[in-house]
C-alpha cells in the first residue's frame, strides 16, 4: 500500500478544524485513500466525502475505507467541482479541504495506465479511463506548433522545439502507440550533456502530456476558488503541489486571499476588505529527509494550507 505523503503534518494543520461532530473533511483528490484514512482515525467525530475522477482509484479506496462504514460518502467528480458535489449532497460547506495533486501509486504502477517513462506502456495518461483525450493522441494529432506549445508550458522543457519536431517527424513513418519508442524519440532530441545531467530526459516531456490529457491546470484554476468558496469560517484548506506549475497557482490563490484589500495608506482596514484567509505555513513546506528516504515520490511535494477567518465581501 502507497505511503501518502507528509500524513502526519496534514493530520496537524486540519484537524484542529474537525473537533465537533459532524464535521466534513473533503478530499478532493482521495486516490487510494492513504490520507483519508489518517484523518478519519485522528478525528473520530469527522465525516469524509472524497472525490477522485479516477474509477480504478475510487474502488480500492473503497475498500481499503471500509473500515470506517457510514463515515465515507466517495464521489467520481473532478475536484473543481466540488461545490457541485457538496450541493448534491445536502452538505452547506466544509470544515477541512485537502487537495494531493500528485498521481496515485496506482496510476503510477499500473504499467496499462501509461503515465511512468522508465515501462514501455500504452500511451493512455488519462486520470479518468472514461474520457476520450488520450496521450497518443495528443503526440499523434496535434500539429507541431501545439505540441511546442504544451512541452514549454507544461513540461517547462527548454528543448521543446527540437523535440517537437522529432516527434513530428517519427509519426509520419508510423503512429505512436507505446511509451518505449516516444521515450527514445525524446531522448534523441535532447542534447547529451543534458541527457548526463538534467534527470531523465523525457520527464519534463512526459508531465506535459499528462497535464494536457487530463487539464491539469485548468482543473486546479477552477478548483481553488471553489474550495474556498465551501470552506467554513474557521475552516482549513491545505494543498500538496509536485512541480512549480502547480504550486505558482496555490501560492498565488492563497497570499490573495490571505491579503487586506484596502489602500496601504488607510490607519485603519474597513472591515470589508480584510483578508478572508490566513497563512497556516510559512512558504511551502517539504518532506525531510527521512520521508524522502522512505518514500522517493515524496521529494518533490510542497505543502501549503491557510485557515478560513471570515467570509469575503
Amino acid at each position: 500500500m502507497h505511503i501518502p505523503v507528509l500524513h502526519e503534518r496534514i493530520v496537524e494543520l486540519l484537524s484542529p478544524a474537525l473537533r465537533e461532530p459532524g464535521s466534513v473533511y473533503v478530499d478532493c483528490t482521495l486516490g487510494l485513500g492513504g490520507h483519508a484514512h489518517w484523518m478519519l482515525l485522528a478525528n473520530p467525530d469527522a465525516r469524509l466525502i472524497g472525490i477522485d475522477r479516477d474509477a480504478d482509484a475510487l474502488a480500492v479506496a473503497a475498500e481499503r475505507l471500509a473500515e470506517f462504514g457510514d463515515r465515507i460518502e466517495l464521489v467520481h467528480a473532478v475536484y473543481d467541482e466540488v461545490a457541485d458535489v457538496l450541493a448534491d449532497l445536502g452538505v452547506a460547506e466544509a470544515q477541512a479541504i485537502l487537495m494531493d495533486l500528485g498521481l496515485s501509486s496506482l496510476q503510477i504502477d499500473r504499467r496499462d495506465r501509461g503515465f511512468a517513462y522508465s515501462v514501455d506502456s500504452p500511451l493512455d495518461m488519462r486520470m479518468d479511463t472514461s474520457q476520450e483525450l488520450t496521450a497518443a493522441e495528443v503526440v499523434n494529432s496535434y500539429p507541431e506548433h501545439e505540441l511546442r506549445r504544451i512541452l514549454r508550458r507544461y513540461g517547462e522543457e527548454r528543448f521543446a522545439d527540437r523535440v517537437a519536431q522529432r516527434i513530428v517527424r517519427a509519426r509520419a513513418d508510423e503512429p505512436f502507440e507505446n511509451s518505449a519508442r516516444l521515450v527514445e524519440v525524446i531522448s534523441a532530441a535532447i542534447p547529451m550533456a543534458t541527457r548526463k545531467s538534467g534527470g531523465h530526459p523525457a520527464k519534463r516531456s512526459f508531465q506535459a502530456l499528462r497535464i494536457e490529457v487530463n487539464a491539469e491546470l485548468e482543473s486546479l484554476e477552477a478548483a481553488l476558488p471553489a474550495a474556498v468558496d465551501v470552506l467554513a469560517v474557521d475552516g482549513r484548506l491545505a494543498v500538496l503541489a509536485y512541480h512549480s506549475l502547480e504550486d505558482r497557482l496555490v501560492k498565488h490563490e492563497l497570499r490573495a486571499r490571505s491579503t487586506d484589500k484596502a489602500p496601504r495608506h488607510l490607519p485603519v482596514v474597513p472591515e470589508g476588505m480584510r483578508a478572508e484567509m490566513m497563512l497556516l505555513t510559512r512558504g511551502a513546506e517539504r518532506p525531510d529527509d527521512a520521508e524522502i528516504e522512505d518514500n522517493p515520490r515524496a521529494a518533490s511535494a510542497r505543502l501549503r494550507a491557510a485557515q478560513r477567518v471570515r467570509r469575503a465581501a
